[in-house]
This record gives structure tokens, C-alpha cells and sequence, in this order.
């Protein structure tokens, strides 16, 4: 198995080519029909309860003896795990719906948004009731994305249209549901997260209307905005205690609404949607709406850095910089929101490790695992993260090449290799870890480029990353 999964790069191909019939006739045995998965999908979805794991089990089980050839074996396993990979994205659907029923493709694409059920919306194309279809609080819509800008540029971006300027904060992003004096919370992934901060879902409740807000949750201890490791004990942690609750403070940062009411305010320029958060929002210790200023006309470099340094004294990333008529553009990053963040530092480190990608990269070993030096004098290698963004596919395949005929040893899709490879490392924070060797880890770590200049002993040492952990942590005040 783990050699099939090795050499397709794929669940699903892997299970189909070991895939055999059952070793005894099975007089029971379903016949795998799209109204029998679709039933089993069903019961997958509304297990619960204290033995969960086992019913999600025997659903599996149930689908994959009703597989008779180890085309279905595949299928089933990649509409399982969620991962189908034939291209067909939600947008190429609706694209289709409105074609199919002669419907305006702006018109079903909004009632998607609206409606949260991509089925409704064809039976309402189909019935020419677009129209009808409210806004379904509940169903979180797609985010809006911003696009990133490079530090210290002339930022040409800016020059067309005028810009509002507000912090971009070291948080989680969320979106917000109030309805009827109930609220829920949502992350970037759309996954419900209520139940991990109830103190901004009993804040949210109080809004005096109902509203769709987007924004960022932050650890908050008085007007100070606390770095995200702060934020970390909170994550995943449902039902919080009063004492962590007490120990890590959060609050919702409100700098959008998507709807109010049964109004979708999408289409309305953002300027005027910030008028309706402020007139939504009702403030608390666990909410607050996020302050923002226009930049001034040709704003000069040096005055957008004083902005970006001001914003991380307020222990904040960086500058989000969005166009004053920017309509709201769930699941899109185009050049109406763009982001200024800057990399705490660069690493050199040494590739010890390395994973076969996924997709169209399973052939490639993308995934680099890496290590700093012990110290000057001792040349041990510790782990301290994995990266694989950063390279061209043309340089992905050339190192390919490299690693695999300097492969020291494998276990399943992961290859050890000659500690010899140095690649420049960009991250945003440094923190503290037990999962690497080297007690350390990197917050989004990135591939700046192959230092194939330098070799292994170049790489920089533990004492290093001390000094940068050390560095950081002065720049916000927190003693060592």
C-alpha cells in the first residue's frame, strides 16, 4: 500500500490498485448506486456521540464493500477525503446553471451566496424564482482576499483610486452570523468555531440587527493587541474554561458586513459598508470595530513605512490597504485589497528531508524538510520546520533530480537525504516548539531561494535563532 501511495501520489489510485473482492461471499452486499452513496454520505454526516469514530467506520466499511472495481474504489475514496481533483469548482457549476436555464450568471452566483446550497439555487434557476431566495444565515460565504505587496516598493498598486489604510491584525480571521439575537462564528476554512470563543458569541448577540460581519479574532489585554502564540491556547479548544478565558482575553475586530438584514451589501462600494458597521456593530470588551483612516493622495514610501512601523508598535502585522469603491468579492484575491507585511528574518538552513507533493506535484519531491546547526562547533542538525512554497516547478524538478540520487533511507512518502542542500528561509514569527528537534518552530515559513553558494557548515546555528526569537520578542515588549 504505502508504495502504490508513494508512486501515484493519490489515496484513492493507491486503494484501487491493491482494491480485492471480498475473501467470502457476501449475501448482503450493497450495490454502490449515487442514491445508495448518497444515503451513506448521509449517515457519515450525522454520526455523533460517544462512539462516533466507530459508525464513521462502519460507513466507510459499508461504501467500500459495495465498491465492485477498483475504479469505484478510487472514486469513493477521493469524494471521502474531500479530495476529487477533477476541476470542477463550485463557480464552474453555477456557470453552468445559468447557461443551462438561460439564467443571468451575477444573479445565480448571488443566490449562491445567499442561499448556501448550490442544489437550491439550480431548482430555483429552473423555476425562475432566483429572486426569492433569502439570505441563509448560518452558511458562511466565501472570503475575501487580499493581495500581497512587496515591502519597500514604490507601491505602484496605489496609484488609481483612493485607499483606506487600516492595521492587519495577528489574529484569526472570522466571519460573523447574528440572527434574531443568536450568533455564530466562522473561520477562513467556513468551519464553525463558536464554541471556542463565547465570549465574542455573547457580545455578537447583543447586536441590535441582524448582519453578516467580516473580521479578525485577537488576543486583546487592554488597549494592547498580544502576538498570535497568545492566541494559540485558545484555537481548537472548545468550551474554554473561566480561567483561560480569564488568561487569554479575545475580541472580535469588525471591518466588513456582507448582508444586514436580508440586504446583501456585496455589490455596495466599501466605503459605504463601513458606515453600515458602524451603525451594526454594538461595542464591547469582546468586540470593536476596527479603525481605519484614508491614505493621503501619492503617498510617498517613506510615508507608508512611518504608517507600517506605527501599526506594528500597536503589535500588529502590518497594513491592509483597500480601494474606497471595492466591492466585496467572496473566494477572490485580485488588486482591491492588498497586504503590507514585512519577514521577521531569513534563515539559512539545511535540507534533511523531503516529501513527494500532491496534485499535479506528486511526482515531485516538494515538501523540505529542515535544520539549523547545534553550534559553531558542533555541526548536529536540528529540525526546526517544513516548507514547500517558494520554487518554481522548474526548480522543484531539478532538485528532484538531485535528492533522489542523494537519498539516504525512506519511510513511506518521506526521503532522508546528504545534509548538503542550504536553502534562504523567510518566516513571520518565531516561537517555541516541542515539535522540532530544535525546541523552535517558523509561523508560515517560505523558500526565498536555493543557496547553492553556501554549504552546509554555513548554515546559521540554534544561538542564532535565539538571538532572532530574542529580537522579536523585545519589539514587543515582552521580557525574555
Amino acid at each position: 500500500m504505502s508504495l502504490a501511495y508513494r508512486e501515484t501520489g493519490d489515496l484513492g489510485e493507491a486503494l484501487a490498485r491493491v482494491a480485492r473482492e471480498p475473501a467470502a461471499l457476501d449475501l448482503f452486499r450493497e450495490t454502490l448506486t449515487p442514491a445508495t452513496f448518497a444515503h451513506m454520505l448521509d449517515d457519515l454526516a450525522s454520526a455523533s456521540g460517544k462512539s462516533v469514530g466507530k459508525r464513521r467506520e462502519g460507513v466507510c466499511e459499508r461504501a467500500f464493500r459495495a465498491c465492485h472495481d477498483p475504479r469505484e474504489v478510487a472514486y469513493v475514496t477521493k469524494i471521502l477525503t474531500g479530495d476529487l481533483r477533477i476541476g470542477l469548482r463550485e463557480g464552474l457549476v453555477l456557470d453552468a446553471i445559468a447557461k443551462a436555464f438561460e439564467r443571468d450568471a451575477t444573479a445565480v452566483r448571488r443566490a449562491a451566496m445567499a442561499a448556501g446550497d448550490v442544489g437550491a439555487v439550480a431548482l430555483a434557476a429552473c423555476s425562475g424564482d432566483l429572486e426569492d431566495i433569502a439570505i441563509r444565515y448560518g452558511a458562511p460565504i466565501g472570503f475575501m482576499l487580499a493581495t500581497p505587496m512587496t515591502f519597500g516598493s514604490s507601491y505602484r498598486e496605489l496609484a488609481a483610486g483612493t485607499w483606506l489604510v487600516e492595521d492587519k491584525y495577528d489574529g484569526i480571521r472570522a466571519q460573523a452570523h447574528v440572527r434574531g439575537g443568536s450568533a455564530r462564528l466562522f473561520s477562513r476554512t467556513l468551519n464553525d468555531i463558536s464554541r471556542s470563543f463565547p465570549e465574542i458569541i455573547e457580545a455578537l448577540a447583543a447586536c441590535p440587527h441582524d448582519a453578516i460581519f467580516d473580521g479578525e479574532i485577537v488576543a486583546r489585554r487592554g488597549d494592547a493587541v498580544l502576538p498570535f502564540r497568545y492566541l494559540q491556547p485558545r484555537l481548537q479548544r472548545a468550551d474554554p474554561s473561566e480561567e483561560l478565558r480569564a488568561e487569554i482575553p479575545v475580541q472580535f475586530i469588525a471591518f466588513d458586513v456582507l448582508a444586514a438584514g436580508d440586504r446583501f451589501l456585496l455589490d455596495e462600494p466599501l466605503v459605504e459598508r463601513r458606515t453600515e458597521v458602524a451603525a451594526l456593530i454594538a461595542r464591547s470588551e469582546s468586540l470593536a470595530l476596527a479603525p481605519w483612516h484614508t491614505l493621503e493622495p501619492n503617498a510617498s514610501p517613506e510615508s507608508i513605512a512611518e504608517l507600517f512601523d506605527a501599526a506594528r508598535v500597536r503589535g500588529n502585522e502590518g497594513l491592509m490597504l483597500k480601494r474606497t469603491d471595492a466591492p466585496y468579492v467572496p473566494g477572490r484575491r485580485g488588486k482591491w485589497w492588498l497586504k503590507l507585511k514585512r519577514e521577521l528574518s531569513t534563515l539559512d538552513v539545511v535540507v534533511v528531508g523531503v516529501e513527494w507533493g500532491h496534485g499535479k506535484r506528486k511526482k515531485m519531491l516538494s515538501d523540505y524538510t529542515f535544520a539549523v546547526r547545534r553550534s559553531e562547533s558542533n555541526g548536529e542538525l536540528l529540525t526546526i520546520g517544513k516548507a514547500y512554497s517558494g520554487l518554481t516547478d522548474a526548480e522543484i524538478t531539478e532538485m528532484t533530480t538531485w535528492f533522489l540520487e542523494h537519498q539516504t533511507g525512506s519511510q513511506g512518502r518521506m526521503l532522508t537525504v546528504a545534509p548538503e542542500i542550504v536553502i534562504e528561509i523567510a518566516f513571520d514569527v518565531i516561537q517555541k516548539s516541542t515539535l522540532h528537534q530544535s525546541g523552535f518552530s517558523l509561523r508560515f515559513p517560505r523558500i526565498a531561494r536555493i543557496r547553492l553558494d553556501k554549504r552546509a557548515s554555513d548554515a546559521n546555528t540554534l544561538a542564532d535563532v535565539e538571538s532572532v526569537y530574542r529580537a522579536m520578542l523585545d519589539r514587543e515588549g515582552v521580557d525574555v
